[in-house]
């Protein structure tokens, strides 16, 4: 007996040992199978981590996982993923181990655990879920006669945690399926056998981006008789939710050849009115219980017919409802006389037939009464609309009956009377002429409260007048905060907008007597709860970006006689703007402040991340002031403007970047100005600066300074300010500045004063002693000056050593000319005399050849004869004493 047991006992560790063995003996078989399947069947990027082989977890089956399987398919769907599977488990016979690579293998069992599937079509109508090489080799023939890679003998799979994308691009449609889990169990061996099926998941679906399913919980419990001869699958007993509708269905779906035929009919087995909020998402139906409800409501149809490559199934699904109401518990009013008459149909099996037809939603609360009507044809192609809309609504009362989360509280008074008939490809076309829309709509009493504006919006009335080539905005009038507009224009593209997601496109007349710009943006939350200062502007919340809204498309001509912004007020303001791609662009805007005109033009867009502006701005006559005192952008380009008392005009022209709340990041400015001081006087007691260069420069006076028609030119770069030199002068004295300053206020200007000699006294009284009061009058004395530092800490460097060297180097050469001149007067005054002299004693023409004869050696004129060779020397010598005489020389005496 212990032999046999011993003998036992080595057989059975022989078998575990065996056992635990396989999967390493065998491990390869299986990955070689599934690189020979994968490399022969797809054309797409194929991988998976790893595979691992137990013989435990499924004893006496061999169980195989393999874990992270994805499939990425190439052009034209490149990089886009059509399935991935967590893990993917097979149950098989121990024997399906020791085949060929070649060989199929017999499946049990199959479990799928985090699985994505993404079907995608494009807009060719290109599928990407066609990855089978079109040039696939031709299989060996199995042993078995069954050929094939597997053979599936399953009693039992699952599918858990997994999703379905269904994606196609030309209709712009989107259906989810999530959260799925699915069990079946049946017989797949037999001929015919029944499969029984449990789901449950969450749907949504998406087209042209209006959510008619979002989450919506489905679950289908289903008995399928399954015929795989014929590949006929027949619904038996079928019992599913969508959300919380029931349905009940039977008929069959049959695959042929390269279709799929289908006899399908479903319906609601009651006609209970809650039915209604089972098809609407639980976060807009709320919670339906304690909800009052009576009436009926029912879903039927009919979906028979073949699904190819060119045809759908025929569709007949019915919605009806009569004599309806309900009332949620802790509301005060209900929604009665209800009435839904709606057919989604497809009569020819042709995709372009299908149509809905909303034959009528009518409804009640309290005494108002709302009808609308539809037809919508071709669904999948050029949708032909026909719509009624009629009624009158209090908002107010829709949340009083229907438990609705808004953002703001509804009110006001909504009343339509309009009939409109257009085809989708002339709104996207604008093909204006094809779209015929007839009828009125009107609000009154309506207030638009949001977080984005301060205060509330209300618009007293606005009505709408729609004809066939265009809507127009009658007149209407709204206030908000200290705000009082009216407005009025056309509307050219109302259903582009509306149902083509489209662009608003009109042109409106916009007019104000007081616009405040911060009623319309959002305030800082320190000054929402800042009761003190009531008059006082709130800030712009520098954490949230205003934008231009990017859906309009439209001009605006607009005239406010007063316009507060910040701590400025602008009167008879107007101009026009353009609004298009989230930006403004400005024209002809005028506008009187500070004594004076501010006219501009330009941009500003808030399409990039950054926004930014590119300005021209004519100023003219301002009140140098009250500017100075208001206007950051006066403060930073010209700090010392704040000891000026006069007026001033500028021709800016500037680009940049704009801070959240739409003012100039003034260190991004580029561009130049041309400004003009008309005139001005100089209190230099506000100014740190003139303060200290009158202390420092005696010569001074600038509270006596009077500026007028002063020009210069500025240019902005880098975060500074740089001035061309200009000329400007003031009691006699002629000053040159030039030079530039930094945003933060450092700065870096040179100014050459050309003094008068007679205002600099005492400092250079040593070298006017020199001067003449003649000369002492019209000498100047050329004085630089540097200024550095800050506006508020100044340095001033009056170079008067500089200026005292040039000075002593001007009186040197002014004697230097002096000498010459007086040498110059003196020779003059001897030759004169000279001249004079022998003009007493004879002809001046003749004594005058002789003096140049005898000067030169020359001899006689033979016609004079008068004179005697003793006389020679005597005129040789008068005429060396007139050239001493000339030269300053005197005689020497005889001995």
């Amino acid at each position: 007996m212990k032999k046999i047991l011993k003998i036992s006992g080595i057989i059975l560790l022989v078998l575990i040992l065996l056992i635990a063995a396989i999967p390493f003996l065998f491990g390869g078989t299986i990955k070689d199978k599934a690189k020979y399947i994968i490399n022969q069947q797809v054309e797409a990027n194929v991988d998976f981590k790893d595979i691992d082989i137990s013989l435990f977890r499924s004893f006496p089956s061999a169980s195989i996982r393999m874990q992270g399987l994805s499939v990425v398919t190439k052009a034209p769907f490149e990089n886009d993923t059509l399935a991935y599977v967590g893990d993917l488990a097979l149950d098989m016979a121990i024997t399906e181990l020791f085949k060929g690579k070649e060989d199929p293998i017999e499946v049990k069992k199959i479990d799928v655990d985090r699985a994505l599937i993404r079907i995608h079509f494009d807009t060719l109508g290109r599928g990407n879920y066609d990855i089978a090489k079109k040039d696939t080799p031709a299989q060996p023939e199995s042993t078995s006669g069954e050929g094939g890679d597997f053979v599936f003998d399953l009693n039992a799979y699952q599918i858990s945690n997994s999703e379905f994308h269904y994606l196609d691009d030309a209709t712009n449609m989107h259906l989810i399926l999530d959260s799925l889990d699915h069990t079946g169990q049946g017989d797949f061996s037999a001929a015919v056998s029944n499969l029984d099926t449990h789901t449950t998941g969450k749907v949504s679906f998406v087209m042209d981006t209006t959510a008619y399913l979002d989450h919506n919980h489905v679950q289908l419990d289903a008995l399928i008789e399954m015929n795989l001869q014929e590949q006929k699958y027949t619904f038996k007993e079928n019992k599913g939710l969508i959300n919380e509708l029931p349905l009940i269905f039977d008929g069959f779906i049959q695959l042929v050849d390269d279709a799929t035929v289908m006899d399908v009919h479903f319906k609601t087995p009651s006609s209970d009115f809650k039915n209604f909020f089972a098809l609407i998402p639980n976060a807009y139906s709320k919670s339906v219980a304690g909800i009052t409800t009576r009436g009926s409501f029912g879903v039927e149809g009919n979906v028979e017919g073949r699904l190819d490559e060119t045809h759908i199934p025929k569709l007949d699904i019915q919605m009806q409802s009569k004599d309806a109401y309900f009332k949620y518990p802790d509301l005060p009013m209900a929604v009665e006389n209800i009435k839904l008459d709606a057919v989604l149909k497809n009569t020819t099996g042709i995709t372009d037939d299908t149509e809905f037809d909303l034959n009528a939603l009518n409804f009640t609360i309290g005494q108002d009464t709302f009808y609308t009507q539809g037809k919508f044809q071709h669904l999948t192609a050029n949708m032909l609309v026909d719509m009624i809309v009629k009624g009158t609504l209090n908002l107010a009362n829709l949340k009083k009956a229907y438990p609705i989360d808004l953002d703001q509280e509804l009110n006001g008074i909504l009343t339509a009377d309009v009939t409109t008939h257009f085809d989708m490809e002339s709104v996207e076309k604008e093909r204006y002429q094809n779209i015929k829309t007839q009828g009125t709509a009107s609000v009154k009493n309506f207030t638009y409260s949001s977080p984005e504006f301060p205060n509330p919006v209300k618009i007293a009335t606005a009505g709408l007048d729609f004809t066939t080539d265009k809507v127009s905005l009658k007149e209407m009038t709204a206030t908000s905060g200290r705000s009082d507009i009216s407005a009025k224009g056309t509307i050219n593209n109302i259903m582009g907008y509306m149902f083509s997601d489209q662009l608003l496109k009109g042109n409106f007349d916009l007019n104000a007597n007081t616009f405040a710009v911060s009623d319309f943006m959002a305030a800082s939350p320190e000054e929402e709860s800042d009761t003190t200062t009531e008059s006082k502007e709130p800030e712009v919340n520098s954490t949230e970006p205003i934008k231009i809204p990017d859906f309009l498309d439209a001009s605006v001509n607009f005239t406010a006689d007063k316009v507060l912004y910040d701590n400025l007020t602008l009167n008879d303001t107007k101009g026009r703007m353009q609004i298009k791609d989230e930006t403004i662009t400005l024209k002809d805007v005028s506008t009187q402040i500070f004594d004076g005109t501010i006219g501009f033009a330009g941009d500003v867009s808030t399409k990039g991340q950054q926004p930014v502006f590119d300005m021209d701005l004519d100023i003219s006559k301002l009140n140098i002031a009250k500017s100075f005192a208001s206007l950051d952008m006066i403060k930073n380009m010209a700090p010392v403007a704040k000891a000026l008392q006069g007026l001033f005009s500028s021709k800016l022209k500037l680009s940049g970047n704009l801070k959240s709340d739409l003012a100039p990041n003034l260190n991004s400015l580029t561009g130049n100005a041309d400004a003009s001081i008309l005139n001005a006087k100089v209190n230099p007691e506000q100014s740190k600066l003139l303060s200290t260069l009158n202390q420092q420069a005696s010569f001074l006076d600038l509270s006596n300074l009077d500026l007028k028609d002063i020009t210069t030119q500025l240019s902005f770069a880098d975060g500074k300010v740089a001035v061309k030199p200009f000329d400007f002068s003031f009691k006699g004295i002629k000053v040159t500045a030039s030079g530039s300053h930094s945003f933060d206020q450092n700065m870096n200007y040179n100014l050459a004063f050309d003094v008068p000699a007679k205002y600099l006294g005492s400092e250079i009284s040593s070298q006017l002693s020199k001067l003449s009061a003649q000369d002492l009058q019209n000498t100047n004395v050329a004085i630089p000056v540097g200024l550095t530092g800050t506006f508020d800490s100044p340095n001033v460097n009056v170079q008067m050593k500089q200026a005292v060297s040039a000075l002593t180097q001007q009186i040197v050469a002014a004697q230097k000319d002096k000498v010459k001149g007086a040498l110059k007067d003196k020779g003059k005054e001897a030759l004169s005399g000279l001249i004079k002299k022998d003009s007493a004693n004879g002809s001046l023409k003749n004594t005058g050849k002789s003096i140049l004869k005898d000067v030169l050696g020359g001899k006689p004129s033979p016609t004079d004869t008068t004179k005697t060779e003793t006389e020679k020397p005597n005129v040789k010598d008068a005429a060396k004493d007139a050239l001493n005489n000339l030269f300053g020389k005197k005689k020497k005496k005889d001995n």
